[in-house]
């Protein structure tokens, strides 16, 4: 005996009509919908999508890593480190030099993660919208050197349990104030050029702010000399920083749309021509 009602048998009748000699369109099963319309209009999202990208101003396009390889970093020597090891600066420690050492190994050198700044030069750079972040903790600042387009805000950052008073040495605009533990504080560089930050408070906190109007990216390599930059398609100036100078020679750097990742032929040589400071030997 069927028990079904006539509305429900009709609406299921209906449901198999998928047009009229008129034109009227009725829709037919589930798999007839999703077989064709959602496919449509992924492909008209995707094409909007990409046009959104291609007219829209502003929009960046696919960044490229670029690797490479920075070399000479034991002739980069630590001014901070060797001020230190003068007796007349009062800074005591209970270390002895031990002659079962290598003289190679007993130099103060820099330590490339923090304190050597590989940038990547174009026509102009733009400051991010994000400030950049400068953290002061255990006597040191994370990183020492950096290098920022014209107009970058930065932030520093105590991490220590203590306060610190960080001020510019050249007084171009950041004048000694307290920083307590677990606080910021905001500073954006007046113009182009090379800043010195100290810290009224901690002699062994020293870093180095350079402002170049071309930069566009930065790198820190790892110990053994590894970089890596994101770098949109165009040619690039890579450029090595210690202490707020530059050091080594340049290296020119085509980047092509593909591949996503791209070596960069040859060693960044940091520690032949330029080389650290003065001040660094000392």
């Amino acid at each position: 005996m069927d028990t079904r009602s006539p509305r429900s048998a009709g609406a299921r009748h209906d449901g198999r009509r998928l047009s009229t000699g008129t034109g009227a369109t009725s829709f037919g099963s589930s798999s007839h919908i999703t077989g064709r319309v959602p496919r449509r209009a992924r492909l008209l999202r995707r094409l909007a999508l990409t046009l959104a990208i291609l007219t829209v101003p502003g929009v960046a396009l696919a960044a490229v890593t670029v690797k490479g390889r920075a070399t000479g970093m034991p002739k980069l020597l630590n001014p901070v480190w060797n001020e230190a090891k003068d007796p007349k600066s009062n800074r005591y420690t209970f270390r002895e030099p031990s002659p079962t050492v290598r003289a190679d190994v007993r130099a103060l050198v820099g330590y490339a993660p923090k304190e050597l700044c590989v940038a990547a030069l174009g026509e102009k750079g733009a400051p991010l919208k994000a400030p950049l972040r400068v953290v002061v903790a255990g006597g040191r600042t994370s990183p020492v050197t950096l290098v920022i387009a014209e107009g970058q805000q930065i932030q520093f950052e105590n991490q220590d349990p203590f306060p610190h008073r960080l001020y510019e040495v050249g007084n171009k605009g950041l004048p000694p104030a307290d920083i307590a533990a677990a606080k910021t504080r905001a500073w954006t560089p007046p113009g182009p050029g090379k800043y010195e930050i100290r810290d009224q408070l901690s002699p062994s906190v020293r870093s180095w702010i350079v402002v170049e109007p071309r930069t566009v990216a930065v790198g820190y390599p790892d110990r053994h000399g590894n970089f890596a930059v994101e770098l949109e398609e165009g040619k690039y100036t890579l450029q090595g920083y210690f202490n707020g100078e530059p050091v080594g020679k340049p290296v020119e750097v085509d980047v092509k749309a593909r591949p996503d990742t791209q070596i960069v032929r040859g060693p960044l040589v940091v520690g032949a021509a330029g080389g650290p400071s003065p001040e660094a030997g000392k």
